[in-house]
C-alpha cells in the first residue's frame, strides 16, 4: 500500500496539473515541484493516521471517512504551501482537483483491493439469506469477512423489495428458489426472521424442504433483545419452527402469583425442567430461591447460571444451592422450616421409560415415595403450595414410569384430604423439546454422523412442547390450584416422530435414503417399539375438563382414592420395594391404577438376575448362589 501510494500520488498531482492548468502538460519544473509537494505533505499524513497499518480486507465505511479527511487536510497543507512559496501559485481549482483525486485513490483502491482478496481467499459455503429486513442486512454485513459463509443474494416475502440491492445483493421472490439454488450452487438458506411466528417460519420451512440446501437460522427475537445470542449468531432450525406451533402466552397474574417476594423450592434443580424454572422463577422476584438437587455437577451448572443471571441483570433474591434428595424427608423437612419456604415446584423425577423399565423399583422408590416424603414435610412445614410435575404417560400407563408417576398424583390427591394449610396440584403435559433424552438432539447427532436416523415405529405420535412453556404452565397452575387440582395444556396437534425425522434430515441438506431414493444420504431404521412404550399417548382420564383463567390450560375431574385406602398400598410398595419384590410391586401398581395395562413382563435387570440364579441349581436360595458365586 505505501509503494502504490507512493507512485499514485505524484502522478495525481501531475494529472491534476495539466487539466487545470492551460492547454498542454505543465514544465517539467513545475510538475516536479508539485509532485514531490504532494508526496512529501500527503504521505506522511496517511501514515500518521495509521491508513498502511489498517487490514485492508477488513476495512468497513470507516475507510471513507479517513479518506475524505486526509484529503482535505492534504488539500489544505497545499494551500498553506502555495501561499508561502510565490513560484508555486497553484490555482483553487487545482488544489480541489488534487484533493477529489487523492480521496477516489485512497477510497476506490482499497475497496478494490478489499473485494478483490475476499474473493480469492472465499471458498466457503454460497448461502441465500431469506430476509431482506434489518437483520438479513445485518447478516451479510457481518459475514462479508466470513471464510465460511458467502451471500449470494436475499430472498423475501414482501413483493415490494423484490429487484432491489442491499450490500450488494440482489432481493428475489422465494418462487425463485429452485433456480437460485441451481444456478449459484447454493448449499446455504439462512433464516433472518428472528421476529416471525412459529406458524410463518413453518411454511417457509415446507417451501424449503426439498430444496437440496442446508437451513440454519438467527436466533429469535427475544434471545436478541435479551442479549442472549447476536444477530450473527448462526444455528440449527429450532425443531419449534419445524412443528410450527405458537408458544402458549403466560398470563401474567398468575405467573408471579406463588413467586413474588415468596421462598421458593425447587427440587430436581438441575434437570430440564427445573432448571428452565429456576431461570423463569428468578426474573419474577422471589424473596429467596432453594435448589435441591441430587447431582453435584448439575447443581454446580445451575448455580453458577443464575448467579451469573443475578448479576447481569440486576436481580435481588437469595439463591441457595442444596445437595440432597427429596425423599429424604427429614433433610427436606429441615430445609423448609429453616428457609420458610411458601412454593415448591416438585421435579425431581425419574422420566426415561426404558430406563425406569430396567430399574423398576429405583423408579418406584424416586417417583413414588420422593413425591410423598417432599409432600409430606411440606405439609409438616406449613408450606402453602406444593406443585407435581407430571406427564401424560400417567394417562392409561403402558410402563413402570407412567404409573409411578400416576400413582404420585393419586399419593397428592389423598394427602389434600389431610392437609389444612398447603395446597397440592399436578401438571400434567407432553414431552418437551430438546430435553435430556428426547428425540430432538438424537436426530441432529445421528444426521451429523451420517445416519441411520432410528425411529421405533413408523406410526408413533407425541404431543410437544417448549420447556419455557412446560415451565411457565407449573409456575401458573400454583397459583390456580384449589387442591387435588390436575391441569393440562391444550397442546394441539399431536405429530407423527416419522415425520419430524424426514424435516430434519432434509432441512440439514441432506435426502432421506428409501426404496424410493437409493442413492439419499441418510437411512432411517424403524427399530421397533421399546419396551412398554407406547404408540399415542394421552392428556386425560376420562373425558371431564372445565377452563381455568387462561385459554389454553384446562383442569382435569379424575378419579382418586381416599388416604384410607391409598396407605395400606403404600406400605406394600414400601415393603416389596425392601425386599427386591418386583412381582409384588408390580402387583400393587396394578390394584391401584386402575388404567395401568403392561404390554411387557418385568424388565428390572437386578430382579431378572436374581431370577436367573435362582432357577440355576433348584433348592438354592438366591443369597446361597449370589455367595458361591463371589466365592
Amino acid at each position: 500500500m505505501l509503494a502504490s501510494d507512493a507512485v499514485a500520488i505524484p502522478v495525481i498531482a501531475v494529472v491534476s496539473l495539466a487539466v487545470t492548468l492551460a492547454p498542454g502538460w505543465p514544465s517539467a519544473t513545475l510538475a516536479s515541484l508539485v509532485a514531490g509537494i504532494a508526496l512529501l505533505v500527503t504521505l506522511p499524513i496517511m501514515w500518521g493516521m495509521g491508513l498502511h497499518r489498517s487490514v485492508v480486507r477488513f476495512m468497513g465505511l470507516d475507510l471513507f471517512v479517513n479518506a475524505f479527511r486526509i484529503a482535505a487536510l492534504s488539500a489544505a497543507v497545499l494551500t498553506l504551501v502555495s501561499i508561502v512559496l510565490p513560484t508555486l501559485e497553484l490555482p483553487l481549482r487545482t488544489i480541489l482537483v488534487i484533493w477529489a483525486g487523492v480521496l477516489i485513490w485512497i477510497a476506490g483502491s482499497r475497496m478494490m483491493s478489499r473485494l478483490l482478496l475476499r474473493g480469492s481467499s472465499r471458498r466457503g459455503d454460497r448461502v441465500i439469506v431469506y430476509g431482506a429486513g434489518e437483520s438479513g442486512v445485518r447478516l451479510t454485513t457481518s459475514l462479508a469477512g466470513s471464510s465460511e459463509y458467502v451471500p449470494v443474494c436475499f430472498v423475501d416475502d414482501n413483493d415490494g423489495l423484490w429487484g432491489s440491492v442491499f450490500n450488494g445483493l440482489e432481493v428475489h421472490s422465494p418462487r425463485s428458489l429452485p433456480e437460485l439454488v441451481s444456478d449459484l450452487a447454493v448449499s446455504r438458506v439462512l433464516l433472518a426472521l428472528p421476529s416471525a411466528s412459529r406458524r410463518r417460519r413453518r411454511d417457509i420451512l415446507l417451501k424449503l424442504e426439498s430444496l437440496p440446501v442446508h437451513v440454519q437460522t438467527v436466533p429469535d427475537i427475544g434471545d436478541l433483545v435479551t442479549g442472549r445470542a447476536r444477530v450473527d449468531s448462526i444455528q440449527e432450525v429450532d425443531v419449534e419452527d419445524l412443528l410450527g406451533r405458537d408458544s402458549v402466552p403466560p398470563v401474567p397474574g398468575l405467573l408471579d402469583a406463588c413467586v413474588f417476594d415468596k421462598s421458593v423450592l425447587v427440587t430436581g434443580a438441575g434437570g430440564s425442567i427445573g432448571s428452565e424454572l429456576c431461570r423463569q422463577i428468578a426474573r419474577l422476584k422471589p424473596r429467596s430461591l432453594v435448589l435441591l438437587e441430587m447431582s453435584e455437577i448439575a447443581l454446580y451448572n445451575i448455580e453458577k447460571e443464575l448467579r451469573r443471571l443475578k448479576e447481569t441483570e440486576s436481580l435481588d433474591f437469595d439463591l441457595v444451592p442444596l445437595l440432597g434428595s427429596a425423599h429424604h424427608k427429614p433433610r427436606v423437612r429441615n430445609l423448609l422450616g429453616s428457609y420458610s419456604v411458601n412454593t415448591v415446584y416438585h421435579a425431581a423425577a425419574y422420566k426415561h421409560v426404558p430406563i425406569v423399565e430396567h430399574n423398576v423399583l429405583e423408579g418406584i422408590h424416586n417417583n413414588v415415595f420422593g413425591t410423598l416424603h417432599a409432600a409430606e414435610a411440606a405439609m409438616e412445614a406449613g408450606v402453602e403450595t406444593f406443585v407435581l410435575i407430571s406427564t401424560d404417560k400417567a394417562v392409561n400407563p403402558t410402563n413402570t414410569m407412567g404409573a409411578t408417576k400416576r400413582f404420585a398424583e393419586l399419593v397428592l390427591q389423598a394427602l389434600q384430604e389431610r392437609s389444612e394449610s398447603t395446597t397440592f396440584c399436578m401438571v400434567r403435559f407432553g414431552n418437551v423439546l430438546a430435553s435430556s433424552g428426547s428425540v430432538v438432539p438424537l436426530f441432529r447427532e445421528q444426521i451429523r454422523q451420517g445416519g441411520p436416523v432410528t425411529v421405533t415405529h413408523p406410526e408413533i405420535i407425541r404431543y410437544f412442547m417448549t420447556i419455557p412453556e412446560a415451565a411457565q404452565l407449573v409456575i401458573q397452575a400454583g397459583s390456580m390450584g384449589q387442591g387435588g387440582d390436575v391441569f393440562v395444556l391444550d397442546m394441539g396437534k399431536p405429530v407423527l416422530i416419522r415425520d419430524l425425522a424426514y424435516r430434519m434430515v432434509n432441512l440439514m441438506g441432506f435426502t432421506v435414503r428409501d426404496e424410493d431414493n437409493p442413492d439419499g444420504d441418510i437411512e432411517i431404521q424403524y427399530t421397533g417399539l421399546r419396551p412398554a412404550e407406547k404408540l399415542f399417548e394421552e392428556l386425560l382420564i376420562g373425558n371431564e375438563v372445565v377452563g381455568t383463567e387462561h385459554q389454553r390450560i384446562m383442569r382435569a375431574a379424575e378419579d382418586y382414592l381416599p388416604w384410607s385406602e391409598l396407605e395400606p398400598r403404600i406400605r406394600g410398595l414400601w415393603d416389596a420395594s425392601k425386599q427386591t419384590d418386583c412381582e409384588t410391586a408390580r402387583q400393587i401398581l396394578l390394584h391401584t391404577v386402575d388404567e395401568y395395562q403392561p404390554t411387557n413382563g418385568i424388565e428390572d435387570l437386578v430382579w431378572q438376575r436374581r431370577q436367573a440364579l435362582a432357577s440355576a441349581k433348584p433348592g438354592a436360595t438366591v443369597t446361597e448362589l449370589s455367595k458361591r458365586r463371589t466365592s
